[in-house]
């Protein structure tokens, strides 16, 4: 059988394939199974959501998880996932529970659980949480049932740590941000303007369906226009649960993930902060990115793609910042997962700090032309071992040379070989990327 948890949590279609009566036996299980780590005290959670409607019933299906085993849980309400996070220490708590599908559609949700510290479960952890799935045998009775109550003062201690990692203030720049309608409604405006910007808010009205419905970071395009409308100095596009951040400088252009760690990585350089001079990204990072830190003298280690194999390789070398194209941004000495909200603060903090508009910050960096073919196959597994791929692959590596890359990249869940080249003109990343594809599906 498939295993339960993904690489972000458990995540399906709402009430069909995540009903209440599996967000409860998984919110009992993991109670149960931290509490038989440490028996030291009862176990205390605290559960956030991002609007979508269905949040409402997992929330009370969580909660009364929790609660069964024996947990006293603190409701969030709407809540950024790295407020989860964050509060988990702040609160003494020693779970952490979001409920959301982040950048999916509405009718998607998600459950994603953060351990003692505010780190998300290691994959033993969550196997074992699995295994216990039903388990009903050790559930308490009586005063040993978990309690139940609110935390309103929730959302201010998260937004004054985000003050306090970082403190420029951002006085003199007028910015749009796209809150997705999403969990970042409430939290990105007034975290900005208490930083000193001058705020125009725009999707940061959810009624529980709108969220990630033409808005945010996987459609910019809107936040582009406002913008340039609005002669605002950048724009910032949250997605539904605010764990991600891409920008827009003031010609309406946009500044994805990559070119924000490049500036970020530079600023932190120079200020020393930068553990052992590196930066970690993923694999489908921009040979830009590689370049452009190549030339700052900031080294690049990479890892395989999604947030959590970065987060691995930021805890095991000690290392303070990383992240994805996509806008998953993590400063391990702030934060210990994404923080679209933290990293659009310090952004617009390097902004404000060197008096540069965004265009000329992100120019340090060149995105290069970056094609992407997937090709499906009947054995993605014989495709890898194919002698001919190999080879095709190391002739245009080599015709490439420094100024371009290829990646060849099995599909996680599907008979598929994800075919990526980067090269410095679009059409030359095209035909090489069109020829592999070709020696691809032959040899499938």
């Amino acid at each position: 059988m498939a295993r339960l948890f993904g690489t972000d949590g458990v995540r399906g279609l709402a009430n069909a394939e995540l009903t209440p009566e599996l967000a409860m036996s998984v919110a009992a299980s993991a109670a149960q199974v931290l509490a038989a780590h440490d028996r030291s005290h009862r176990p205390v959670a605290v559960v956030g959501r991002d609007p979508r409607a269905s949040g409402e019933m997992l929330e009370a299906a969580v909660a009364a998880g929790l609660a069964s085993a024996g947990a006293d849980v603190r409701l969030l309400g709407v809540m950024p996932t790295p407020a989860v996070a964050h509060l988990v220490g702040a609160l003494e708590a020693d779970l952490g529970v979001m409920i959301s599908a982040s950048h999916n559609p509405m009718p998607d949700n998600g459950i994603k659980l953060f351990g003692s510290g505010g780190h998300k479960l290691p994959d033993g952890i969550e196997d074992e949480i699995e295994a216990a799935l039903g388990d009903v045998a050790t559930r308490p009775t009586g005063a040993e049932i978990g309690r139940v109550s609110h935390a309103p003062e929730a959302l201010d201690y998260y937004l004054d740590h985000l003050r306090t990692a970082s403190p420029q203030p951002l006085d003199g720049l007028r910015i749009v941000v796209d809150c997705a309608n999403g969990a970042a409604a409430t939290a990105a405006p007034e975290v900005y303007r208490r930083a000193g910007a001058e705020v125009i808010a725009v999707y940061a009205e959810p009624d529980g369906v709108n969220i990630n419905d033409r808005c945010g970071s996987t459609h910019p395009e809107a936040l582009c226009a406002a913008v340039l409308e609005h002669r605002a100095d950048v724009g910032i596009a949250h997605d539904g649960d605010a764990d991600r951040c891409l920008a827009v400088d003031a010609d309406g252009k946009l500044v994805d993930g990559d070119q924000i760690m490049a500036v970020l990585a530079i600023a932190m350089a120079e200020a020393g902060e930068l553990a052992g001079d590196t930066l970690v990204t993923t694999v489908m990072s921009n040979l830009g990115l590689h370049l452009a830190m190549r030339e700052h003298g900031v080294n690049l280690r990479t890892t395989a793609v999604g947030d959590r194999y970065v987060l691995a390789e930021l805890r095991a070398g000690g290392y303070s910042l990383g992240g994805e194209q996509s806008g998953h941004v993590v400063l391990p000495g702030h934060a210990t997962t994404g923080d679209g909200l933290l990293t659009a603060l310090r952004l617009m903090g390097r902004m404000a700090a060197t008096g540069k508009p965004l265009a000329e910050l992100a120019g340090v960096m060149r995105r290069l032309p970056q094609v992407l073919v997937n090709v499906r196959v009947a054995d993605k597994a014989a495709v890898a071992a194919s002698q001919s791929v190999r080879e095709a692959v190391d002739a245009v590596t080599s015709e490439l040379g420094e100024e371009g890359r290829v990646l060849l990249r099995p599909s996680g869940t599907e008979q598929l070989v994800r075919v990526m080249v980067e090269a410095p003109a679009e059409q030359t990343a095209q035909a090489a990327a069109d020829r592999l594809a070709g020696v691809v599906s032959a040899a499938s």
